[in-house]
């Protein structure tokens, strides 16, 4: 198994380097090689530059110019030796004409350089030694030389064929080596792995001299016509090289001990290139989705709380602007009048919050079409409203209606100010955000016709109990009143030996007296008359005086409020009042009353035994009611053997 493969084993959780950054080292590897061979080429001799590349070359020359080189090498040396044989020694005289032999022998195949040594020993022996221009051959001396020559040659020859093969494998490892970068860049720099294989198998026939080659991803077995060669990684298999089943043994074991494991190392990488892409993708969308549930959950919370509509809106195009970028939002609320209201969102342009509507501007082709709607630039687009939006700097934009009961209340839109086009993901932003918009207003509008509901019950309750009070006044009080006066003239107006039905008539007085008294007070509880004379704080003084035990009164009351709030009032402290006697067994209480700008505030304490609650049936749930009707909180604070104080904060409507 291949050493790589055993550091993955050694660590399996470790990836290999990044695609991209084994591609830089690649390329960085190739610019240097690239710089020192350019770098050696202006520093190369003409030796160097044209005899070692010509010596080092796998396919010697043409036999026939080796022929033509052996012959002028011995006649060249010939030539040189002849004017100098009378003074110099015969051994030196052969030593040059070796040289001619070493050179037919590292460029020539050894038949030739045989060939070169026999003549070099013919001629040495013929020119230069005596008597000359005659061959005088010995055994002893001439055979030895030829016997050197060729010895030498063969020698040469073999030591250039090792260097000759080296140098092929160099050439082979450099070439693999390119061949290495440049499907690293086409593989691991692809989008697509798959996509890329075509283009890295036309590379590598290339750079082999190959007529095909095919890399795959999948298992594919070999026919007559191709050879399959597996790539894999250990037991998996990551994919088949596919080459034509003719290529010599040599070239195959090439493919096999260097360009299979280049391969595999690279689809390797390639796959966990992508698994770290697919990874960091997911990551995002992670990221992307725990922002826009936190978007969601802030807002939600807003609207959980029933805060302020304006309030919504604005949180909601800030999440908006948030979640995409580089961009504005703006809320529209259509009016019958054909203008639509800027709500929230472009608060820094300023300019006018209501805008007509046109047919050719953003918000008029969604009111126009009922549809979500884009204009992706704003260039060259014709018509008043495309100008005027031109003129605030938009570039592009995207509405969506907002439908509240299946009728269009407005439209969310998003605005570019910047020559980036507006990302597809935010229609759907849009969409999500709309939904979330409609069902606020629509929960919003509900809670508020369930509030004037409420309101007009107790107003209706309040006005029902004000006619029962006046037909009671006015009605049943008088007769009783109208009663035990002509029975007290009755009984003036009786003999004195009538004192039996004297006595009984005054009797029947009396018990009338009670009857007036009684229905007085439920007059009074029902709804007190003196609030339409005196407001609310003489009323509030009355219920102080008939309690049965004290009451501090702190009152801070200047002028008359509305008819549904002191009557609320009124019918909260009543309500405390009693209960602190019945139920409280309280000595005293205190009761705080403060009228302010947009406020009423109310506290009735009392030192009473406790544990009043609004659970429990009471009639205090019926205040609480009455309270929440006119838009106010109830709070009650009732801790055992502490006593009891209610907490009332209600609204002061000027205009009801």
């Amino acid at each position: 198994m291949r050493p790589f493969h055993d550091r993955r084993a050694a660590s399996p959780i470790t990836p290999l380097p990044c695609g991209k950054i084994l591609v830089q080292e690649l390329c960085q590897h190739d610019r240097d090689g690239g710089r020192r061979v350019d770098g050696e080429a202006k520093e190369r001799s003409p030796v160097s530059g044209y005899l070692v590349p010509l010596l080092l070359r796998t396919k010697p020359p043409p036999a026939w110019l080796g022929l033509v080189v052996a012959f002028a090498c011995v006649a060249a040396e010939t030539l040189v030796m002849f004017p100098l044989r009378d003074g110099t020694p015969t051994a030196a005289t052969g030593v040059v004409y070796l040289c001619g032999v070493l050179v037919v022998s590292m460029v020539w195949k050894p038949w030739l350089s045989i060939l070169t040594a026999v003549a070099s020993a013919l001629a040495f022996n013929y020119v230069h030694v005596q008597p000359y221009w005659t061959l005088n051959f010995t055994t002893r001396r001439d055979l030895l030389t030829v016997v050197m020559f060729i010895l030498a040659g063969l020698a040469v020859g073999h030591l250039a064929d090792l260097a000759r093969a080296r140098a092929a494998e160099a050439a082979e490892r450099r070439q693999e080596a390119t061949l290495a970068t440049g499907l690293a860049k086409r593989m691991l720099c692809a989008a697509d792995l798959r996509s890329a294989l075509g283009s890295a198998s036309q590379r590598l026939a290339q750079a082999l001299e190959l007529r095909s080659a095919v890399i795959e991803l999948d298992v594919v077995p070999g026919d007559g016509q191709r050879v399959a060669l597996p790539l894999c990684d250990g037991a998996t298999r990551l994919g088949t090289l596919l080459v034509p089943a003719d290529l010599p043994e040599r070239t195959l074991e090439r493919l096999r001990q260097h360009v299979v494991p280049t391969l595999e190392w690279l689809l390797y990488a390639a796959r966990d290139h992508d698994a770290i892409v697919d990874s960091l993708n997911a990551s995002r969308k992670v990221a992307l989705l725990v922002d826009e549930q936190a978007a969601w959950r802030r807002v939600a919370m807003l609207v959980a709380r029933e805060s302020a509509l304006t309030d919504v809106f604005d949180a909601m195009t800030e999440e908006l602007c948030r979640s995409l970028g580089d961009v504005r939002t703006a809320l529209m609320r259509y009016e019958p009048n054909r203008t639509a209201t800027r709500l929230a969102g472009l608060s820094e342009l300023g300019g006018p919050t209501s805008i007509p509507l046109e047919e050719d501007g953003i918000v008029g082709t969604v009111l126009r079409t009922r549809r979500p709607a884009r204009i992706d630039s704003y260039d060259g687009a014709p018509g008043p409203a495309a100008t005027a939006e031109r003129g605030l700097g938009i570039r592009a934009a995207v509405g969506v209606p907002v439908m509240v009961n299946g009728r269009i209340w407005g439209m969310l839109a998003v605005l570019s100010f910047t020559a980036e086009a507006i990302p597809p993901a935010a229609d759907r932003r849009l969409a999500d955000f709309s939904s979330l918009i409609a069902s606020t207003i629509a929960n919003a509008e509900h809670r508020a016709q369930l509030a004037a509901s409420r309101a007009r019950i107790v107003a209706a309750a309040d006005n029902t109990r004000r006619q029962f009070e006046r037909a009671l006044h006015d009605g049943a009080l008088q007769r009783v009143v109208s009663l035990g006066l002509e029975l007290s003239m009755t009984e003036a107006a009786m003999p004195p030996e009538l004192n039996k039905y004297k006595a009984q008539l005054s009797h029947t007085a009396q018990g009338l007296n009670g009857v007036f008294e009684s229905l007085q007070e439920v007059s009074r509880g029902i709804h007190p008359a003196i609030m339409c004379t005196g407001g609310l704080g003489a009323s509030i003084k009355s219920l102080a005086r008939r309690s049965a035990i004290p009451v501090d009164l702190n009152l801070n009351i200047d002028r008359r409020l509305p008819d549904h709030t002191e009557a609320a009032v009124y019918y909260i402290v009543s309500e405390a009042l009693a209960n602190a006697v019945k139920h409280a067994k309280a000595t005293m209480v205190h009761v705080n009353a403060e009228a302010e700008n947009a406020v009423f505030r109310l506290s009735v304490q009392d030192d009473g035994v406790g544990g009043a609650s609004l659970g429990k049936g009471s009639g205090l749930i019926g205040l609480q009611d009455r309270v929440e009707a006119l838009g106010g909180h109830m709070e009650v604070v009732s801790p055992v053997r502490h006593g009891t104080a209610l907490l009332v904060k209600i609204p002061i409507d000027e205009g009801s």
